[in-house]
């Protein structure tokens, strides 16, 4: 009788995120590692995204995880850890551009459409795994162009369309009205519309994002 040897090999098991951080919260320094090697990525380019500089992106994300270390018995499983986390990175980007007195551009609240209430398609089409928008502009042209963005305009693009925040909590994270956040997401999908259509976006090699 021939023996399946599938049964004969034990696969390891890949601890989920609950038990890894079950773990960290009582102290397993070795899981908060592996916590920090599976989202280090994502936070890199959050913060990149709205910081603009590597090395301060870098600076930035390890910040994130040491305030997550030390925040991490207050994390109590009602949003997934890495909404979690995001948030608290999306917080110590905002803190360092207060500390260094930047300032979201106020532009004046005008009335949006219904399409500024939601993610921008664009975006969620060059984030989509066939990689194309609107089957011409690669994901690599867009990120040149999000890149080019004044401060204020690119931290709320990047907030609403990229992390998929409402303008309540931009709003509120920013100090601003919901008028101003939905002003400023409309501006700065006007300049990247116009980027991209004029090949603006291409004058400067834009940063690489970690993949």
């Amino acid at each position: 009788m021939a023996t399946n040897l599938t049964n004969l090999v034990t696969v390891p098991s890949v601890p989920s995120n609950q038990h890894l951080i079950r773990r960290a919260q009582q102290g397993d320094a070795a899981a908060f590692e592996e916590l920090y090697a599976a989202h280090k990525r994502r936070i890199f380019n959050l913060c990149l995204r709205m910081i603009e500089d590597w090395s301060r992106a870098e600076e930035l994300m390890q910040d994130t995880f040491l305030q997550a270390y030390r925040k991490l018995n207050t994390f109590r499983g009602e949003s997934a850890f890495s909404t979690w986390l995001h948030r608290i990175a999306v917080n110590v980007v905002l803190m360092h551009l207060r500390q260094n007195r930047a300032r979201v551009n106020e532009v004046p609240a005008i009335a949006g459409t219904g399409d500024d209430d939601e993610p921008w398609s664009a975006y969620q089409q060059a984030a989509s795994s066939d990689g194309r928008l609107d089957h011409a502009v690669d994901r690599v042209t867009l990120e040149r162009a999000i890149s080019k963005l004044p401060d204020g305009y690119r931290l709320v693009f990047v907030l609403h369309d990229v992390e998929g925040y409402e303008h309540h909590e931009i709003a509120e994270l920013l100090g601003c009205s919901i008028g101003n956040t939905k002003s400023q997401l409309h501006k700065a999908r006007v300049k990247i519309r116009h980027y991209l259509r004029d090949g603006v976006a291409r004058v400067r090699r834009p940063r690489r994002l970690v993949v």
